[in-house]
């Protein structure tokens, strides 16, 4: 691999790019199907993929390796940014999903403020006029939706603009002093939100984006379906969203 990208940065050509597309072609699948999306509105896991390979492709041609960067981690970014653009571009998500996504936040959000402490299922549930069953349903039916919003730019929080929130980690080798700053500033609030999470929930959160699993590899560790650990997850990131807005008020 080492010497293909060698031959390919010395001396550019169609046939070395789609040696490396080839190589790297398994990561962009890897990204989609992270993603856990349920292609729907024409939308095929077909098309996830086939945008994937353009984020892929750009990523082959704009990597510079002196940044002291892995390919695999820049690819990645850029993998999945070119299939959340286009997500947004397509409007993917349905309004009435992302109108009850933002009433959990919000109610959320509010009753932290009222407890002094990240409230309970019962309490957000009761809250909101919901037995445990239906708001269960609830977190369930906005789950998908919760993945790409966990991808969606945190400018609100403060971030740079085009910041993810999976982002937060810097570059230590190539962000500068502000960029650090204000990176590490985001860091600890979203590390402190995680840790008032429910013990499952900061266990799912872990395992996805710490150890790299995907949600139905989770369910097998932990012994129970995919749908719950995509409803914990969607729980879990509905939390982490209501205690970044908390923290941040302002914006």
């Amino acid at each position: 691999m080492v010497e293909l990208w060698t031959a390919y940065r010395e001396a550019p050509s169609d046939a070395l790019r789609r040696q490396l597309i080839e190589q790297y072609a398994p990561l962009a699948r890897y990204v989609v199907d992270r993603l856990n999306l349920q292609p729907s509105g024409g939308l095929s896991y077909d098309d996830l993929i086939s945008q994937a390979i353009v984020g892929l492709i750009e990523a082959i041609d704009r990597y510079d390796p002196s940044r002291g960067v892995k390919f695999n981690t820049y690819a990645y970014y850029r993998i999945r940014g070119a299939v959340m653009d286009m997500l947004r571009e397509l409007d993917w998500v349905p309004r009435s999903l992302r109108a009850k996504s933002t009433d959990i936040i919000n109610t959320i959000a509010r009753l932290e403020g009222e407890l002094g402490r990240s409230p309970s299922d019962a309490e957000v549930a009761a809250a909101m006029g919901l037995t445990i069953a239906a708001f269960d349903e609830l977190a369930q039916e906005v789950g998908g939706q919760t993945i790409v919003s966990l991808d969606e730019t945190v400018e609100q929080f403060g971030g740079d603009a085009g910041m993810a929130i999976s982002d937060l980690i810097p570059d230590q080798q190539t962000a500068s002093p502000e960029e650090h700053t204000t990176h590490e500033d985001l860091r600890r609030a979203l590390a402190e939100a995680i840790e008032q999470l429910q013990e499952n929930e900061r266990l799912v959160i872990s395992l996805y984006y710490h150890d790299g699993l995907t949600l139905k590899e989770i369910g097998k560790v932990l012994g129970v379906t995919e749908s719950r650990v995509c409803q914990l997850h969607a729980k879990a990131i509905l939390r982490l969203r209501a205690m970044m807005q908390t923290a941040y008020p302002d914006y």
